[in-house]
């Protein structure tokens, strides 16, 4: 201010001074050039446009209205598992050239950087930030560099961290084009409901979009997609088109992918009523529940799964089943009575299963020779007892990934890949009507959104995850997945919140993520994909002796409700609303017949 009181001084020093530069070569106005040239060239870092411009890894990020540093939005990144909520862009620079990165950030372990500089890639952090702190990092980019990518991101298993009012302020570079067409587009697999593409990576692309016929499929960052909901025996056109900040490429040549025939809408059991009761009975042996007979089970349960036909030992694959003896369960009845009561069941329209496995009967099909055996026991008993199918209840060590096996598509591990083949063996055998349902815990699957076998630097639980592989090459012959809500640690949902069992929450974002598919450990180039919801039913024990997490009926209806009419939601917002959910498990009939029948008369009320 002061220097405006000053009007005779001031135009003639800078003049003077103006004169002797200029004549020294003309500097000062190369200086106001570079100067003028120099702007902020980030896009959308004050988070007013949603996420727009930025990609951050599987799904961490959002825009949140509250906290903020200025306007109406900021960005909150959540870290989950192995990913670190790292949310970032592609920005178009000069070589040869000096940049200033900056943002306002809050949280603990917040980070700031910039990498593909052509020079030395530079980032900045703090480790706690309770309220608004501004980071700041400078670099020269190389002579040959024209983009650079900055970003930000939290740390491994911390809170959510906020960013907001991000700048990156240097000369702006030439303008960015569209990236190139893909080449090398085609399908790497098909099942009865989904085809999986790959292409050949486009330089300069930030994401790629697939196309089906005329319409848009879906928005990838990687070069492979997976598209689902396709119809069995039907032949559909794919093409990719590469996407940066400046639009996006024309589509690639079109290829042509047949969906199998097999599946018959996923696996045998199709004439199951629209909305089913399965249940486990104890039939080998007893607990606090007692016993009951096959022929006194109430006509409410569709699906009837015998506990539990198990391995004479853990390697040998061959599968034992036999009634409860005499001695552990007076009232056991018959073999000639037993199976009488399973025939007048399925001559109702019932489902009789056996169950391999449970806590106590580890399987591990670790050779082939075991494989054999198993298809070789499982057969006999199904032959013995004229059962409609297979039910699959691997716990414990059953199922864990070798160092190594780290893509849930392919899988290399022995006891996985022997499983799979082993269950595809007894459905050719037996047919389209066979019925197979899996019954996991959810440390064995929805944990895979977080963590994946022992993970890429190892020291992770192997058997994280490690029924996904198996679920996914037999989604096609699978007529239901019931997956164990109970018994489980607190599991990370699609929210990036943790949820534990007890309450509507749980079964509601548990149920969710089968139901819309998720990137396996947070690899947003390894979806998991939706199962239909007529595949799914949700496992719950039948009274608070039954097990960990027992969930009253009342919780029960409302999960119900969010999940088919998107009703008593609570807080979590599900991806979808699945009328033709198929239903609820439970353990066991025996604990349900204990607790005055609640559970079963609880499904029949709902369901009508």
């Amino acid at each position: 201010m002061e220097r405006t009181r000053r009007p005779a001084l001031y135009p003639r020093l800078v003049a003077a001074l103006a004169a002797a530069v200029l004549t020294a070569g003309g500097l000062v106005a190369a200086a106001q050039t570079a100067r003028a040239a120099d702007a902020d060239i980030a896009r959308n870092g004050g988070f007013e446009s949603g996420l727009t411009g930025w990609s951050c890894t599987a799904g961490s990020g959002s825009v949140v209205t509250s906290p903020v540093h200025g306007g109406s939005g900021a960005l909150k990144g959540t870290p989950a598992g192995n990913d670190n909520a790292k949310c970032s862009q592609t920005v178009t620079v000069k070589p040869d050239s000096a940049y200033t990165l900056s943002s306002w950030v809050r949280g603990d372990y917040v980070y700031l950087g910039a990498s593909g500089t052509g020079t030395t890639d530079v980032s900045t952090w703090t480790p706690s930030a309770p309220d608004w702190q501004r980071l700041t990092t400078s670099f020269r980019t190389g002579p040959g560099t024209t983009s650079v990518t900055v970003y930000t991101h939290g740390w491994y298993g911390t809170p959510a961290y906020y960013a907001d009012d991000l700048t990156l302020v240097g000369p702006g570079g030439a303008s960015e084009q569209p990236p190139a067409v893909p080449t090398g587009l085609k399908a790497d697999s098909v099942t009865a409901t989904s085809v999986a593409l790959s292409w050949a990576p486009v330089a300069g692309a930030t994401g790629y979009t697939v196309h089906r016929g005329a319409a848009k499929a879906l928005d990838v960052s990687g070069t492979s997609a997976t598209v689902t909901g396709l119809s069995p025996a039907t032949a559909y056109s794919f093409q990719v088109a590469a996407t940066n900040a400046a639009g996006a490429s024309a589509l690639s040549p079109a290829v042509t992918a047949t969906t199998s025939a097999s599946g018959g809408g996923g696996g045998g059991g199709t004439d199951l009523p629209a909305h089913a009761l399965v249940g486990y009975l104890h039939s080998s042996f007893a607990n606090g529940s007692g016993y009951t007979r096959m022929a006194d089970v109430p006509a409410s349960w569709d699906v009837i799964n015998l506990a539990f036909g198990e391995p004479t030992s853990v390697t040998s694959g061959d599968i034992r089943f036999s009634l409860c003896p005499a001695a552990e369960c007076p009232n056991v009845e018959s073999a000639a009575e037993f199976k009488a009561a399973i025939k007048a069941k399925q001559a109702a329209g019932k489902k009789v299963l056996i169950s391999i496995g449970g806590a106590n009967g580890q399987v591990q099909l670790s050779t082939t020779a075991a494989r054999d055996t198993f298809v070789s026991s499982v057969s006999k008993i199904i032959d013995e007892y004229g059962l409609d199918g297979l039910d699959i209840d691997f716990e414990g060590h059953s199922l864990s990934l070798n160092t190594g096996d780290t893509d849930f598509r392919n899988p290399t591990t022995p006891v996985v890949v022997n499983l799979i083949s082993a269950i595809k063996t007894l459905k050719a055998k037996y047919g389209a009507d066979f019925v197979l349902t899996m019954a996991p815990e959810t440390f064995f699957v929805q944990l895979g959104y977080q963590y994946y076998g022992s993970g890429p630097w190892g020291g992770q639980d192997p058997r994280a995850g490690s029924y996904l592989p198996v679920i996914h090459a037999l989604r096609d012959d699978l007529t239901l997945l019931h997956v164990q809500d109970y018994n489980s640690g607190p599991i990370m949902g699609l929210d990036n919140q943790y949820h534990s069992m007890g309450g509507a929450d749980f079964h509601i974002a548990m149920t969710d993520m089968l139901l819309t598919g998720f990137p396996v450990a947070g690899d947003t180039t390894k979806v998991f994909p939706a199962l239909r919801p007529d595949q799914v039913a949700i496992g719950l024990p039948a009274s608070t002796q039954a097990g960990n997490g027992h969930t009253s009926p009342a919780e029960v209806n409302k999960a119900l409700n969010c999940l088919t009419k998107k009703t008593d939601c609570g807080s979590y917002q599900t991806h979808g609303t699945w009328p033709a959910l198929r239903g609820l498990m439970t353990w066991s009939i025996n604990w349900d017949r204990f607790n005055q029948w609640e559970f079963s008369r609880n499904f029949d009320a709902y369901f009508g």
